[in-house]
């Protein structure tokens, strides 16, 4: 496995990051803890989850898998960087969600009963509050820090502008700062290369890219176990872009690698990357990337794909004289 600093900070995190989104709704808790403990046992030392995610089982169940997973050996919790989330409705009150200083704050203790620790070690807003005063948010955030709830704050699916906004407010107090930001990125999704990475690379930011193998559609022509490639919509999506698909396909053959893997190498190739979330559904799924980080694409194998799926255009100033 390999490590870099989550952002601008000293911490180390693996550059794998074990996404726990289906762990209980989609893939059953034996199965999920067999997960958990072979990526940690492989060298994955980040773990990230949210208050929100628990589907059809219901809000916070995952992290509540998570936290019986952690109870049952105490030395895992030091091991692991461990990452959640805090915006999503957890029930119908209307301040049951958000970014409010309230909210922020109960749910940060919510999330912490529910995994069944002392703190948070990466704590991030799933998404941005227009109703949430960013001095509002920053006054939460400092009041969880100074309680020894979290240590370090991100973003997740923020844009470019609102991650400057957020800076500059916490420079300005003479804080850290946002660290990350967890946002949707990969071959076919190009657009955070126009100003979320601009902007995270400038504020020194490190980029967690979510859904890295676009629902499935990277992952090769093999149904997935969850039935995802299957959906309507996905089915059209793949249709849609049968050509691109077919061509990445053919160059991953000549690497000797699966289309999902190379997927993933390419985003850790890409500037101002910390980590790229992974998603298995089970062990072998699991066993089949974490080769991930040893892959070298050459410079020619790079300009292969983004011929294939070009990227957006020049950033963040192509329209700036």
């Amino acid at each position: 496995m390999k490590y870099r600093p989550l952002g601008r900070s000293a911490l180390k995190v693996s550059t794998l990051c074990l996404g726990t989104m289906n762990f209980g709704p989609r893939t059953p808790e034996a199965e999920s803890f067999a997960i958990l403990s072979d990526a940690v046992e492989a060298g994955v030392n980040f773990i990230d989850t949210a208050d929100q995610y628990g589907g059809h089982c219901g809000v916070g169940t995952t992290e509540s898998l998570l936290g019986r997973w952690l109870a049952e050996n105490r030395s895992r919790r030091d091991r692991i960087v461990l990452a959640t989330k805090v915006h999503e409705p957890m029930s119908d009150d209307i301040n049951d969600r958000g970014l409010s200083a309230r909210h922020i704050q109960m749910a940060c203790d919510a999330s912490l009963k529910r995994l069944n620790v002392d703190h948070i070690d990466l704590y991030q807003m799933h998404h941005i509050d227009r109703s949430a005063p960013i001095e509002e948010i920053w006054q939460a955030m400092d009041r969880l820090i100074a309680q020894g709830k979290i240590t370090y704050v991100g973003s997740s699916n923020f844009p470019g502008w609102t991650i400057a906004r957020a800076n500059e407010k916490a420079i300005a107090g003479r804080r850290l700062g946002l660290v990350s930001e967890q946002s949707l990125y990969n071959l076919i999704e190009r657009r955070a290369e126009m100003e979320v990475i601009p902007a995270c690379r400038e504020y020194g930011l490190g980029v967690i890219a979510w859904s890295p193998l676009a629902g499935g559609l990277l992952a090769g022509r093999s149904p997935q176990p969850d039935g995802r490639r299957q959906a309507p919509h996905m089915v059209a999506a793949a249709s849609s872009r049968a050509a691109q698909l077919t061509r990445f396909e053919a160059l991953c053959t000549s690497l000797g690698e699966t289309p999902g893997a190379i997927a993933l190498a390419w985003l850790l190739h890409q500037p101002g990357m910390t980590a790229t979330i992974i998603g298995p559904g089970s062990r072998d799924q699991l066993a089949s990337v974490l080769h991930v980080p040893d892959i070298a694409l050459s410079a020619e194998s790079l300009a292969a794909i983004d011929a294939i799926f070009p990227p957006c255009g020049p950033a963040p100033e192509a329209y700036a004289w």
